[in-house]
């Protein structure tokens, strides 16, 4: 055997080195990069509004260090719970005005910056704004110098928490030009349409929150992550699942081709007459060119009367032939969708996926399975 060959032998299983191989999950090298624009703008001028703001001299920073650790968070894991806008503001200000206290009770410096940062972490975790550059915070209102000693507890406020105004200012303008999502808002969970106790259909079966707390605390490991998204996290995991195993179900080989549809312009009337006769839950409303303007259903109908159906139509929810029909199982058990309208790249409407089409389908894979399955069982 060759050397070649015993070398591939003894790095088989290890994992090879990728340069940009993010360390976080979901993270791309387009990521970094508008991290690294984002960092680069946020600094530049939030240096360039303090030293306008304070003027020329040595009295006092413009910019403190702890601002290059926030700005790593604000920019580069914006959906981080340690990276909002309340935690970069309240965690700096806190910790530094923690750091300054320290300075002031303890005269020995070595037992005073121990102290400082423990305090600090104390402050953040009891006023829910955990930022680990408040770490540094402290520690800059501890060892910064001359001109920080000398700006005492004005320290926190000038330039700490004005650094960290503007700084998660500038974020919050970053990412909605560059169309990412800060602050980090929590989808909420799905609720119950029917206004009644029950827990939505989809939080019914398979991960339930209390599953998620139960295997944090199995786990005895703190996550940088929101609970919810936790959540949210698990049950988009099972649908990619359920695609993977399924996904050679199309919608076309599923959908309603003979569609009933109404015009924009037709009477509330005929659309409840086309709703009764055919037995259906959601009508695809067409406009003047035969494409999908939206759907109406006997909910709009009977909250709005005889008004124009142009003016209460629902937007439709839709995919293409090609998509996974077990992906549309999330639209369908929402508790609002009846249905969904296949549609091709112009909007002409080629077909409809109910959500008895939808648990017809189901039964059937499930059934094959059970099959598949007892053909196989030993005897």
């Amino acid at each position: 055997m060759s050397d070649t060959a015993g070398t591939d032998q003894r790095t088989e299983g290890l994992p090879k080195f990728r340069l940009f191989k993010p360390i976080l999950a979901g993270a791309t090298l387009r990521d970094r990069m508008i991290a690294c624009v984002g960092a680069l703008a946020g600094i530049t001028l939030t240096g360039l509004i303090c030293g306008w703001f304070f003027g020329e001299g040595p009295h006092i920073p413009l910019i403190v260090a702890p601002m290059g650790a926030s700005a790593v968070l604000i920019f580069a894991v914006p959906a981080s719970p340690l990276a909002q806008p309340w935690s970069v503001i309240g965690g700096n200000t806190i910790s530094a005005f923690m750091g300054v206290l320290a300075a002031h009770l303890i005269p020995d410096p070595v037992i005073a910056i121990g102290v400082g940062v423990s305090l600090a972490i104390a402050a953040m975790s009891l006023t829910r704004c955990l930022h680990p550059p408040g770490g540094a915070a402290a520690l800059t209102a501890l060892i910064g110098g001359p001109a920080v000693t000398s700006a005492g507890f004005l320290f926190p406020l000038f330039p700490v928490c004005l650094n960290s105004i503007i700084l998660v200012a500038l974020g919050v303008a970053f990412h909605k030009i560059s169309r990412r999502n800060y602050p980090h808002v929590t989808v909420a969970a799905p609720a119950n349409t029917h206004g009644t106790a029950d827990l939505p259909a989809a939080l019914r079966i398979g991960v339930r929150p209390e599953d998620v707390d139960a295997a944090l605390v199995a786990l005895h490991e703190t996550l940088d992550i929101d609970r919810g998204d936790i959540d949210r996290l698990f049950r988009q995991v099972e649908l990619q699942a359920l695609e993977r195993m399924h996904g050679d179900l199309t919608c076309a080989e599923v959908m309603s081709r003979d569609i009933v549809t109404i015009d924009r312009d037709a009477s509330a009337e005929e659309a409840r007459r086309l709703l009764i006769s055919h037995n259906i839950r959601t009508l695809p409303v067409v406009d003047e060119a035969g494409r999908l303007a939206g759907t109406i259903g006997l909910r709009e109908l009977t909250l709005h009367g005889d008004a124009d159906l142009a003016s209460v139509l629902s937007e439709a929810r839709t995919a293409r032939p090609d998509d996974p029909v077990v992906a549309l199982a999330s639209a369908l058990t929402d508790g609002r969708t009846h249905a969904v309208v296949i549609i091709d790249d112009d909007r002409t409407i080629l077909g409809v996926i109910t959500q008895t089409d939808l648990l017809a389908t189901l039964t059937r894979l499930l059934s094959v399975k059970g099959f598949a399955s007892s053909e196989v069982a030993p005897s």
